[in-house]
């Protein structure tokens, strides 16, 4: 990106872990809301970062490690721009790798309609209410019953690491790494997320468009992108979808400090 076609946002957000102050260059012409979406994962980082410093000062540091894939087999919440993110980088993947991953999707998908929980998580996607960590707990534990592997691992390791979803890069844990062997059984102490931007793209994407604020589940995102392609072809200014994405994080920001969650994505 070069300086001609970019305009530089200089940023301070004062989160529950500290103060981030960085800079962002935003494209000025106009973008799908995908072209963001790196930049929003990139606060929700640094906002991640100052709080592992916090708990590190406290003995507290995360156990998470390189080739330990436990976390793999839980259900990932999505944003719409995300979904259509990770369409997008499929998309972009040599033809012989696209169908090992879409062949992955097509095996979760039979599963999942096998045990019954695909028309749930389908549901999800369409529903207009917001949803709180609490109601789904009941999903998410038949989900993780069934230990899938996420489409995207291979021989235990991540193939869309540099491009993964929020969720993912927000789920740190300090507990011994041997506890995520069976998360239903073992209580594992994680790391508070400070910033949940899956949370503040799904409240971008129901502003921009008028649609519900949806919460798509990783196993339904291709079939999901796939079938609203027309949409994730809208474009806007650069800087104004940059501005009304920092304006939902402030508003993320001030309801964690209030204690009210009802803005949660999952």
């Amino acid at each position: 990106m070069t300086p001609q076609s970019s305009e530089r946002f200089e940023i301070s957000l004062n989160t529950s872990a500290g103060q981030i102050t960085t800079a962002v260059d935003v494209p000025i012409g106009f973008v799908p809301v995908t072209s963001i979406v790196p930049l929003m994962r990139r606060l929700g980082e640094e906002a991640q970062a100052l709080e592992v410093t916090r708990l590190s000062e406290q003995g507290l540091v995360p156990s998470c490690q390189k080739g330990c894939a436990a976390c793999c087999r839980m259900l990932v919440p999505l944003s719409a721009p995300e979904a259509f993110s990770i369409r997008a980088w499929v998309h972009s993947r040599p033809a012989e790798q696209q169908s090992r991953i879409m062949a992955r999707f097509a095996e979760t998908k039979v599963r999942l309609l096998s045990s019954g929980i695909w028309q749930q998580l389908s549901e999800l996607c369409e529903t207009a209410d917001q949803c709180r960590d609490e109601d789904l707990d009941g999903v998410n534990r038949k989900y993780y019953a069934l230990r899938l592997a996420c489409p995207f691992l291979e021989d235990e390791a991540c193939t869309i690491y540099d491009e993964r979803p929020a969720a993912c890069r927000e789920l740190l844990v300090t507990s011994p790494a041997d506890r995520c062997d069976n998360l239903l059984s073992n209580p594992v102490d994680t790391i508070p997320a400070p910033l949940r931007m899956s949370t503040v793209l799904g409240l971008l994407w129901h502003e921009l468009t008028g649609t519900s604020t949806r919460l798509i589940p990783l196993p339904l995102a291709m079939e999901w992108a796939e079938n609203d392609v027309r949409t994730s072809e809208q474009v806007w200014k650069g800087p104004e979808l940059f501005d009304q994405a920092l304006d939902k994080v402030w508003r993320f920001l001030s309801q964690s400090f209030s204690g009210d969650r009802r803005v949660s994505g999952g």
